[in-house]
């Protein structure tokens, strides 16, 4: 069992950057895949981008390739989505996945989620 939570998230003009970070329970995060999702206001829920249990194999989706980067630190159980050259249509919940066996862009593959953190992005 993991247990996610966000942080990090708040309101940034267009241009901007902002962090956010998820932090995980469990002893054995560094096992686990882990996952950025978004979703804006009446769209579904949207890939952004993975890590590899060892932080060496990272893929993102196109729209935010080159200015988001995925991180993580499994001795602190944490991974991060450092956001730079923000779009207001980067306005959405961010959630936070896990999974032990997919390195996917599906999120159904997950079985692991945190409750989100809000960005807003104002032109």
């Amino acid at each position: 069992q993991v247990q996610l939570l966000e942080s990090g998230g708040g309101l940034a003009q267009a241009g901007g950057s902002l962090r956010l970070s998820c932090a995980a329970s469990g002893r054995t995060f560094s096992s686990y895949v882990m996952a950025w999702f978004r979703q804006a206001p009446g769209k579904e829920r949207e890939f952004v981008g993975a890590i590899s249990w060892n932080g060496r194999s990272t893929f993102y989706t196109d729209s935010v390739r080159g200015r988001f980067t995925i991180s993580r630190d499994n001795a602190k159980n944490t991974v991060n989505l450092q956001m730079n050259s923000l779009k207001p249509e980067d306005t959405a919940v961010y959630y936070c996945a896990a999974d032990s066996l997919s390195f996917s862009r599906v999120a159904q593959h997950y079985a692991y989620w945190g409750q989100g953190t809000q960005v807003t992005v104002s032109s």
